[in-house]
């Protein structure tokens, strides 16, 4: 079921960490003969790419030129409009952002994006929201760049087997690498370790790297550079495992999450008919789950929100509240949201807006096949637009996979538009993600903003959501068939806001109207009930059966609401592309989350 909740993003890592990319280190040194023993354990190593450029951001306009600096650059800024936009050297970064009024002080801030450079873990750009504010003059302007962190982290687990040789298994919370890089076993001679693969046909496996072995130090080449595992003593700490050692969950006891300047108001167990001796079974469960295969469940976060109040909030694996998590696919769930929120601003669009007409400024393109003019939003918004796309098949031209991979054109937009019609829209649904982005497209078009902005002035603004990263196509363009990076905290709050009939805080966010259809049964993917890019499923629940919508992404990521029990539950995971993730919504909340439900 790669449908529910699986990103084909992960699926490529296959390709970048290839055996053409794992290049073989030089022992450089006359081998010794060294035991193969020394290598049991667990072994870590971090590498981090940047970026460099972050901190403080001054704009500032001398007689009538415009200047902005940012870590010890300074650069030209251009004004148009009230549009400010500069672009530093090398494509170390760019800016775009508007001069908004404040009341009785003109343009008193500046509300825009950062644009980071691409990113070396996932070759993605991202546009992260920035707001500058007057700073000791009229014309100064200041504000914090907060990029993406750009980094990998890497654990090798190495175990005896009874003949002496050993087995190992390669973990990456980021991306899951060793779903790809499939180490199954190491070798030792002298200095030089190979990571095998598994043998196949009663052959040897492959050699998948070659690393080296020196002073401590297991320096192994693979995706990004070269990674310096050390050695982790039994009695260290390590986010490899949930709680820093095994076997911690004894010492768990319930704490309420803190009430922070979000918008999410905290309670008790006791306060939201819910049990604390329930939740903490909950808890201890995922703290001592054993992390001794690549398949292991790896469950980075778990709220827990009822009757609008957040009244659990647990990480692991080095997760926490103040770390970005990437959602994936869960962010389709974005793309809808938004243009709910763009409808209800007054955005001429609605679910049976053409989708040609509108990309193509208000008329059909000449000879357009009529399929094609019968294609509307809400066709892309339930994935049934009959265009030739299929993210499960390898040969579809329209795939997540192959609309990234190609190169001929950078606007997926455009690319999307031209793919034929293999079947009339609303006949069928079939997952894909270029449906959601060309969604995205239509808003754009429609509207005539950058989807950042609108996000940040119909979503962001209203939830409370000070942070997030969007990560961008070829041409600049918000990509709106997953990938958002949101604080834990803050990407739960979509499946709250839906729970709540389409408010935040008492304040009208999408319609009613809106909210409904979003999260009900509106089409069949697979075995599975869609929305409006929300999945739906059901639950047993003491001799009747409870309705849920859910956000979801590869890896375990999930957003869902339960209705019936005003019950909101966030998940994070590093599944990625394992089908281990699916537990996190097949067997966490039917066993561990709803039977903590103790009264109303």
């Amino acid at each position: 079921m790669r449908h529910t909740t699986c990103h084909p993003n992960a699926l490529r890592i296959a390709r970048f960490v290839s055996t053409a990319t794992l290049l073989s280190l030089a022992p450089g040194a006359l081998h010794g003969q060294g035991s193969a023993s020394e290598l049991v354990g667990l072994w870590e190593a971090k590498l981090r790419f940047g970026p460099d450029v972050r901190g403080p951001l001054t704009i500032e306009r001398a007689a009538s030129a415009w200047r902005a600096e940012i870590a010890g650059v300074s650069t030209a800024a251009r004004i148009l409009g009230d549009t400010i936009t500069f672009t530093l050297p090398d494509g170390r970064g760019a800016f775009r952002g508007l001069l908004a009024p404040e009341r009785g002080r003109g343009r008193g801030r500046i509300v825009g994006h950062w644009i980071q450079a691409t990113t070396v873990a996932n070759g993605s750009r991202y546009a992260s929201p920035v707001v500058l504010t007057r700073a000791g003059s009229a014309q100064r302007w200041r504000g914090n760049i907060d990029p993406l962190a750009d980094e990998f982290t890497m654990y090798l687990r190495v175990d005896p087997n009874a003949d002496g040789s050993l087995r190992a298994f390669l973990k990456n919370p980021e991306r899951n690498i060793g779903r790809f890089t499939r180490v199954a076993a190491l070798e030792r001679q002298g200095d030089v370790v190979h990571l095998l693969a598994a043998p196949t046909g009663g052959t040897k496996g492959e050699v998948l790297a070659e690393a080296v072995l020196r002073e401590g130090v297991l320096s192994i080449p693979l995706r990004g550079g070269t990674y310096d595992f050390r050695h982790v003593e039994a009695s260290a700490a390590s986010d490899f495992y949930p709680r820093s050692h095994p076997g911690a969950g004894a010492a768990y006891a319930y704490r309420v999450p803190p009430p922070l300047d979000d918008g999410w108001p905290v309670a008790t167990p006791e306060e939201v008919g819910m049990s604390r001796a329930a939740l903490e079974t909950l808890v201890r469960a995922i703290i001592d789950m054993s992390i001794d295969s690549l398949s292991s469940l790896e469950i980075h976060g778990v709220l827990i929100a009822r009757h609008g109040k957040l009244v659990l909030e647990e990480y692991f694996h080095g997760e926490h509240r103040d770390k970005p998590h990437d959602t994936r696919s869960a962010a389709k769930s974005v793309t809808a949201t938004l243009l709910g929120a763009a409808i209800q601003a007054g955005v001429p669009l609605s679910a049976r807006s053409p989708v040609y007409q509108v990309m193509n400024g208000g008329r059909f393109p000449a000879d357009l096949e009529p399929r094609k003019r019968a294609l509307t939003l809400e066709h892309l918004l339930t994935m049934s637009s009959g265009l030739d796309c299929d993210d499960g098949d390898p040969k579809s031209p329209g795939s997540e996979d192959a609309v990234e991979e190609q190169t001929e054109e950078p606007d997926w937009w455009k690319l999307t538009l031209g793919l034929k019609m293999i079947r009339e829209p609303g006949e069928r649904a079939v997952y894909c993600s270029v449906n959601p982005h060309l969604a995205g497209g239509v808003l754009q078009r429609a509207a005539g903003r950058p989807l950042p902005e609108l996000f940040h002035a119909l979503i962001a603004e209203p939830l409370v959501i000070r942070r997030y990263w969007m990560n961008l196509t070829p041409t600049g363009d918000a990509f709106m068939g997953g990938g958002v990076r949101f604080l834990p905290r803050d990407f739960m709050k979509l499946g709250q806001l839906m729970m709540n009939g389409g408010t935040w805080g008492g304040r009208r966010v999408v319609s009613a109207e809106w909210a409904k259809r979003a999260t009900s049964p509106l089409t069949t993917l697979g075995s599975q009930k869609y929305g409006y890019l929300w999945w739906v499923m059901e639950y047993p629940y003491r001799g009747r059966t409870l309705q849920a919508f859910y956000a979801g992404g590869n890896g375990g990521q999930v957003v869902m609401g339960i209705p019936e029990l005003d019950l909101v539950v966030a998940l994070y995971g590093g599944n990625y592309s394992d089908p281990v993730m699916f537990r996190t919504q097949r067997q966490l909340v039917p066993d561990y989350v709803l039977p903590a439900i103790v009264g109303w």
